[in-house]
């Protein structure tokens, strides 16, 4: 009765194994590109869902509006000098349209960390700092080497990179920090409101990924390889 393996049967195993293996492992590989998109696309839907559940409105400040939860990038010193986010909401100092410590949402996980992958204005948003207090992730230069973050005229003002949402979900253009349009929240909103799909281009200079976020509903996904639908 047989009852083990000869030396040809185990040679022949080893070599469907690595036959199997030079098939498989390469389609399994990550893409960081893809990687970063996806994570990118869950944050903005978080900021969203903060614009929605936190409402800011104030009867009694003609500046509520310039309060909104808001998903900003960055490319500067303190993120390394590469691509970065930040969340906030600019609720002190006259809502000048950039972030203190205080303003920047906490991570949900780790309510230690704040939602930025480096920020100008404290040496703990600082990345290069030991004591940094954001979130590395959020950072797609370092952690993704994503070399480029670009936004479409459709959701871009005068270079700015960044998109806010009102109590309902709607997308918001430009820095709400900067708004004119009036001095009130309707009129903002009227020349503000992205009119057409915002698409946010991420690449690592070899490859791209994009990303739709819908205008008048805020539904944000990534794009198919054509970029005619979401996958």
């Amino acid at each position: 009765m047989k009852k083990a393996f000869t030396m040809i049967e185990l040679v022949f195993v080893i070599v469907v194994i690595g036959v199997l293996s030079a098939v498989i492992l390469p389609n399994t590989k990550t893409n960081p590109v893809q990687e970063a998109a996806i994570q990118l696309v869950s944050h903005i839907r978080y900021t969203q869902h903060l614009a929605m559940v936190d409402d800011k409105f104030d009867a009694t400040d003609g500046n509520w509006y310039k309060k909104r939860w808001q998903i900003v990038f960055v490319q500067h010193a303190e993120a390394s000098s590469v691509p970065a986010y930040t969340i906030f909401s600019d609720t002190s100092n006259g809502s000048t349209g950039d972030a203190n410590e205080l303003e920047i949402a906490l991570n949900p996980v780790n309510v230690t960390q704040r939602m930025t992958g480096g920020h100008s204005g404290s040496v703990k948003l600082d990345i290069r700092d030991s004591r940094f207090v954001g979130m590395r992730k959020l950072n797609l230069g370092l952690s993704y080497g994503i070399t480029s973050i670009t936004m479409s005229n459709s959701c871009s003002v005068s270079g700015s990179r960044r998109i806010a949402f009102d109590h309902v979900g709607r997308p918001i253009r430009g820095s709400l920090g900067a708004a004119g349009g009036g001095g009130n929240a309707q009129s903002y909103e009227n020349n503000n409101l992205i009119q057409a799909d915002c698409i946010i281009t991420l690449t690592d200079g070899i490859e791209s990924t994009l990303i739709r976020v819908t205008r008048e509903t805020g539904y944000t996904c990534v794009l198919n390889a054509t970029a005619t639908a979401c996958i």
